[in-house]
């Protein structure tokens, strides 16, 4: 039996059937370590083969235990370095059509390495990255002004930003973003993903939390991986519900974006602006850090790459030498 991985719980996992049916899946050890060197050999987004050990055809919940049996392969993902220090990498998603990274620059402050990281990873891997800057309600006129330069910042880059407030917006307004797509929902702690979640289903998808007054921070109200199919209603767009369905993968809020799997020679491939700029570097390996006729450094004293994503940059050339988790 085929189905989909609609939801993660870390035990065990939720699997969508082609009949529609939802059946709770385990993964056998021994298909843990046919080297997956990851916390989570099957991901939210997975297309899976299931079978029962009462028969390859039983879909009766009743009947016996359901299994994982195979993964098929996988047209994209987004992975992360885990904090787990016996594996290697934590997969977020898998085949997704897009990843909507939510940030806010206040209560709690999403930092711009988090959001270069998570953008460079989004380029490694073909994934479609779009910027909702979140809470604008809660901000003051500097942090307003400081909004503003993010969002020339990042739409100067070539990514599409959108700001909001999770509390008052009309589903109407953000819906056409999820018209037809699969998209990863992600973000720090606190950021509002669930709140943004409720907000588009109109009522209570997910559990929503409270921001620590002592520290500012996001803490943990999602902890685990789920699926939600959404239905878009768009009068002005002539197609079909199936084609206005999407699917919404809400996640656990991250505090870090460790990379993987980066060479020092390729991490400046995946930010636009040094790519672009790297085209006139005296030498084809330039790291862009010491060489000679450096032409990112060149643009970086000029203003044309902005110092924090060259400083994002460097992070991540780090991650390429040294086994921690940033």
């Amino acid at each position: 039996m085929r189905g989909l991985v609609i939801k993660s719980t870390g035990s065990s996992y939720i699997v969508r059937l082609d009949d529609g049916t939802d059946v709770e899946c385990h993964v056998k050890g021994n298909f843990r370590i046919r080297g997956i060197r990851s916390t989570n050999p099957v991901a939210v987004g997975d297309w899976v083969e299931v079978q029962s050990d009462k028969g390859q055809g039983t879909k009766d919940k009743g009947q016996g235990t359901f299994w994982i049996t195979e993964v098929e392969d996988r047209r994209n993902y987004i992975i992360r370095r885990s904090t787990n220090l016996s594996k290697e990498s934590h997969i977020l998603a898998a085949n997704v059509d897009q990843v909507a990274l939510i940030v806010t620059v206040n209560h709690p402050a999403t930092s711009t390495t988090f959001i270069d990281r998570f953008l460079a990873t989004c380029e490694a891997y073909r994934v479609r990255a779009i910027l909702i800057f979140n809470k604008i309600d809660l901000l003051n006129e500097e942090e307003l002004a400081h909004l503003k330069e993010l969002r020339a910042l990042y739409e100067s880059i070539g990514y599409e930003t959108f700001e909001m407030s999770a509390l008052s917006i009309q589903p109407s307004d953000i819906l056409p973003l999820f018209a037809g797509k699969t998209t990863l929902l992600s973000g720090n702690s606190g950021v509002g993903k669930s709140t943004l979640l409720n907000a588009l289903f109109g009522r209570e998808m997910t559990r929503t939390g409270k921001i620590s007054d002592a520290h500012d921070k996001g803490m943990h109200t999602t902890t685990f991986s789920e699926m939600y199919e959404l239905q878009v209603q768009r009068d002005d767009v002539p197609c079909t519900k199936e084609d206005l369905r999407g699917w919404l993968i809400d996640t656990p809020g991250i505090k870090g974006f460790g990379t993987i799997d980066f060479e020092r020679e390729e991490v400046g491939h995946f930010f636009r602006d040094i790519f672009r700029a790297s085209a006139d570097c005296r030498f084809g390996n330039c790291t862009h850090t010491n060489e000679p006729g450096c032409a990112v450094q060149e643009a970086l004293i000029k203003g044309s790459i902005a110092i924090s994503r060259y400083e994002s940059y460097l992070s991540m050339l780090g991650d390429c030498t040294e086994s921690k988790y940033r």
